[in-house]
Order: C-alpha cells, then structure tokens, then sequence
C-alpha cells in the first residue's frame, strides 16, 4: 500500500511528525533551524532528512532536491508569539503580526513553500488569535494566491483527543479536519495518578523534582487546587497564571511555553 509522503516545516522536535507517523504516513524531512531541537528531531526521526536551516533563506525547489522526493502533504506550525493574546508585546494592527512582524511573517513562508511544492493537503497549525480580526480574510487571500482557492479553518480542542489540559488550534488546510472524539475526557488524575513518588526507584524518564527556595515552597504549600502563585499580563491587559496548583478531577490549564505547574497533593 502507497504511503503518502510528508515534510514538515519549522518540524521542532517532531510531535507533529510523529502523528503522521503513526497515522502510516512517510515522513519524508523537514526544516528546523534552532540546533538543539534539530537534534532531538533526527534522534526521533532518523530515516529523515532535516535541513537545519532558516526557512527564510531556503528556496523550495533546492529544499526538494535536498530530500528527493515530492511531498503529497506540507504540515508545520510557525511560531505563534506574534499571534497570541499571551504576548504582551504582539503588534497593536492585526495585519501588522502577519506583514510587519519578522515573527508572523514565517507564516508567509510556510504558505511560500506551498505555493511551490504544490502539495496535495497542507496543514498549518497555530493558536486560534491568528484569525483575528482581518486577519482570517488576509490568510485565505495569500492561500489562493498560491493556488488553493478553498481553505478551511479548523477548530480543535485537545481535551476532546485524549490530552488531560486545555487547548485550543486552529488547523489551516485546503480539507475538513474532523477526527473522531474520544469518549471520556482524561482528568489530571488520570494521566499522572498511577506516577510513583519522585523519590522513589523508577525508570521513568524526566519524572523528578525541581529544585524550589524554601519560601516558595512555603508559599506553595498554602495554595488550594486551581489556584496560582504567579499572575502576568498579557495583551490587552488579559491576566495569565503560572505556577498553578492542579486540580486532580480536572483538566490542566493550557500548558505554553513559559507554564509551570505543582502536583496536586505535594
């Protein structure tokens, strides 16, 4: 039976990779240019061929040849901090996180690549603000501009697919994304409940204590489940939390880049 074949733009260490894989796809390579996390990607992936580049300097048809094949699918998810209501910083104009941000302009060369390569689906992951405002008739626009004159925006949540947190992505495509629920959504309990004491003998990986200052663990110690030792303003003047105590018959918060969280009974 065929497989089709994937490359996988701004690839990290491959988590989305790694679905395709084990959905049957053929993950052909990708681009990556922060070293370290290119690295752990050909650890994950070692039959692949990642160019350890930036996306802005790579022109596609060199890119092809590099790995050697033609793609029937393009998946990648740019960076999201020009897009996002938790960047304090995101330019003020909407089209100016896409056009103007060095950052959100990644973004244009993912849709570059594929208006290049031409692939049969492409998938473009991001946070749900990078719809926002003209942005969402600024995004179909470069899309069929490259070609695709039907774009589907598709909304998902990733408590709905068996992750114990909160999490909302937009899926940009050129196809309906609808994957089947799962039945019972997983609580905090249910993923970390059956984990033995850190200090205990187990051969599970990066399952440790972080080092905390005595006052913060005093600190901590008082908080009640759901509530958080670290408050930070976002755009906007949204409020975000950090260092937020888990509720065990809950889902987790959403987990970002900067999120710290303490175990419901330590």
């Amino acid at each position: 039976m065929r497989k089709f074949k994937v490359v996988d733009l701004f690839s990290g260490a491959g988590g989305f990779s790694r679905g395709f894989k084990d959905e049957g796809f053929l993950i052909l390579g990708g681009i990556e240019n922060f070293k370290p996390i290119a690295e752990a990607y050909k650890i994950n992936f070692p039959e692949a061929k990642l160019l350890v580049e930036d996306i802005q300097q790579v022109d596609a048809m060199d890119f092809l040849e590099y790995i050697g094949d033609e793609p029937d699918v393009i998946i990648g998810g740019p960076p999201c901090e020009p897009f996002t209501r938790a960047n304090p910083r995101r330019m003020k104009d909407p089209l100016d996180r896409l056009y103007k941000d060095p950052i959100g302009r990644l973004v244009l060369h993912f849709i570059r690549f594929v208006a290049d390569l031409r692939p049969k689906v492409f998938i473009m992951e991001n946070v749900p603000h990078i719809t926002e405002g003209p942005l969402k008739e600024a995004l179909v626009k470069e899309f069929r501009r490259a070609g695709y004159d039907t774009i589907f925006f598709n909304r998902l949540r990733a408590e709905d697919y068996g992750t114990p947190s909160r999490r909302v992505r937009i899926f940009i495509s050129n196809i309906r994304i609808r994957p089947s629920k799962t039945r019972k959504r997983m609580r905090v309990i249910d993923a970390i409940g059956d984990l033995p004491e850190p200090d205990d003998i187990h051969d599970i990986p990066n399952h440790e204590l972080v080092p905390l200052s005595p006052r913060k663990l005093r600190r901590i110690r008082r908080l009640r489940w759901g509530e958080s030792l670290v408050y930070y303003g976002g755009a906007e003047g949204r409020v975000y939390t950090n260092l937020v105590r888990l509720h065990p018959y809950r889902l987790a918060p959403t987990v970002m880049g900067s999120s710290r969280f303490i175990h419901p009974f330590r």
